[in-house]
């Protein structure tokens, strides 16, 4: 969200109808639900997927890994193309989970905008809130979705509140709701006048719509009861008094956010949101890089990688690095520098990806997001221009908060162990560490739930029973400054020291306290608790 102002040249139609978003949430608030109904409406799927269904209702298209359908929780971020109108959508679902918080992170520096997702009964939780200052570092335009309506929920004018005071945000509704819980009947549009009424019979069907002239129109009273409509005038015009107007420019610089109310399992309020998503989310934007900012409009093809998903395909030892065109139209089979490594790529084979489904790209322009199948060659963090050597920056990577060592169950069997570690630090999925002294290795993880899903793959991916044990580390920061100072402060501290699957230099340490005595006795040395997903 750089510079938006006026002097930029207009972008070609086909960039411009791209919408890139992402949608965050706390775990629970029906985030792979509204998922499963925008599917539905891009008319990519015929029956959405619900996560509480029964048998193969309950098999949502976004959610493919084994873990993910068993235990009906997003584990990996995953990408959905689909056409809306005149609109070409680019969804990134995140997961909720705060165990795997890093993966969302790292999309949303992927995304030109976010939805946010909260449930009317709970309003801002604490996920939420987390996700939330990670937008506002990018300053990304937010439009909010509040849901479950359908069931008991709060004040509207209470979860309006707790949003602007929680997230220093100003507020704007877009709609309405009528009633709530049992008494749920739709939704006054405001932004267009009408009324969406909810068919609680058929939970695939749209709403029905009726356009009425302003909230004293007689036609009102024969689709709502009287009382709900006498409070639905007041409300109206308190919102009306008491809250901002729709501000188009404000909604872009990300100081304010629009709010739909719905209910997604209900498929309702969903169509009115992304119809907001098309008339007031970004176009595709400017992209901060190094030694220059790339502009979508340029004629160039690049692109960057903000996800690493291994073995999609279980039956092949597959690859797909997820990347995000910022610049340009590209074309399947063009030949593009792979920046870190200078050398020529030529792309074969490029996928765009309907959850779990794929099919080939033939073409793609800026703002859409691929994955290109690779052996191992892209990580994250890495760029693909057409020769030029720029390389996209702000694509961090957190220090772990949990470390256990790692065994595998046959000893005969460490070096592939080795081989699916180091899969997995590639993926971004955890960090490994390789200590200095002595054998084995430390994994580390944002959350614990990581251990269980990392244990998981690699007996599933690789055959590989494997043990995670406590640790006597903590927590790893990186290693920077002079060269002499460092190689002091290495030798000195050789049983701290390890190198993460760059190669870098970490410090392991077991308490607050190592850090501090660090930085006192070695003031050259700097430790540091994030690093830059950069080559």
């Amino acid at each position: 969200m750089l510079d938006t102002a006026s002097n930029r040249p207009e972008l070609p139609p086909e960039i411009a109808r791209r919408r890139t978003f992402a949608i965050i949430s706390h775990p629970d608030a029906g985030k792979t639900t509204l998922t499963e109904k925008f599917l539905l409406y891009g008319g990519a799927i015929q029956m959405a997927g619900q996560v509480r269904a029964k048998g193969e209702a309950r098999r949502t298209r976004s959610d493919f890994m084994q873990m993910e359908k068993d235990r009906g929780i997003s584990v990996s971020a995953s990408a959905m193309s689909f056409d809306y109108n005149s609109f070409r959508f680019n969804l990134v679902d995140t997961p909720g989970h705060s165990d795997f918080s890093e993966d969302t992170y790292r999309t949303l520096t992927a995304v030109d905008a976010a939805v946010m997702v909260i449930d009317g009964a709970k309003g801002v939780e604490s996920q939420t809130q987390k996700l939330f200052e990670v937008c506002r570092l990018r300053d990304l335009p937010i439009l909010t979705f509040c849901n479950k309506m359908d069931r008991e929920s709060r004040d509207v004018f209470e979860i309006i509140d707790e949003i602007q005071e929680n997230l220093a945000i100003d507020v704007t509704p877009a709609s309405w709701p009528i009633g709530q819980g049992r008494d749920f009947v739709g939704c006054y549009d405001i932004l267009r006048d009408r009324l969406e009424l909810m068919d609680r019979a058929d939970r695939n069907k749209v709403a029905e719509s009726i356009e009425i002239k302003g909230l004293d129109d007689p036609a009102l009273a024969e689709h709502v009861p009287a009382q709900l409509l006498e409070q639905l005038r007041e409300e109206v015009e308190m919102a009306r008094e008491l809250l901002p107007k729709l501000d188009p420019q404000a909604v872009l610089e990300g100081h304010m956010t629009p709010i739909w109310f719905g209910s997604a399992i209900n498929s309702f309020g969903v169509k009115e949101l992304m119809d907001g998503i098309g008339t007031y989310g970004p176009e595709p934007q400017i992209q901060s890089a190094l030694p220059r900012q790339i502009s979508p409009e340029e004629t160039k093809v690049s692109g960057f990688v903000f996800k690493v998903q291994a073995n999609m395909d279980p039956k092949h030892r597959d690859r797909v690095a997820f990347v995000r065109m910022a610049s340009g139209h590209f074309k399947r089979g063009m030949k593009l520098t792979h920046v870190r490594s200078k050398k020529p790529m030529a792309i074969t084979n490029p996928v765009l990806f309907l959850a779990s489904d794929r099919e080939l790209a033939e073409e793609a322009w800026a703002g859409d997001i691929i994955g290109i199948p690779n052996h191992g060659q892209l990580r994250i963090g890495d760029t693909l221009t057409e020769g030029e050597a720029l390389r996209v920056s702000g694509i961090p990577s957190f220090a772990p908060e949990l470390l256990q060592g790692v065994r595998a169950g046959d000893p005969m069997k460490a070096k592939h162990l080795e081989k699916a570690l180091m899969q997995f630090a590639e993926e971004g999925a955890a960090k490994v560490f390789k200590p200095a002294i002595g054998s084995g290795f430390v994994v580390g993880v944002v959350g614990a739930l990581q251990f269980e899903v990392l244990a998981s793959r690699i007996e599933l991916e690789y055959g590989l029973p494997v043990r995670f044990d406590a640790s006597q580390f903590t927590s790893a920061r990186w290693v920077s400054g002079d060269r002499q100072a460092v190689d002091k402060f290495v030798n000195a501290n050789k049983q701290h020291i390890a190198h993460d699957h760059d190669g870098d230099i970490v410090y392991l340490t077991r308490l607050q306290w190592d850090i501090d005595r660090i930085e006192r006795d070695y003031p050259d040395v700097r430790l540091t608790a994030t690093k830059e997903m950069m080559v």
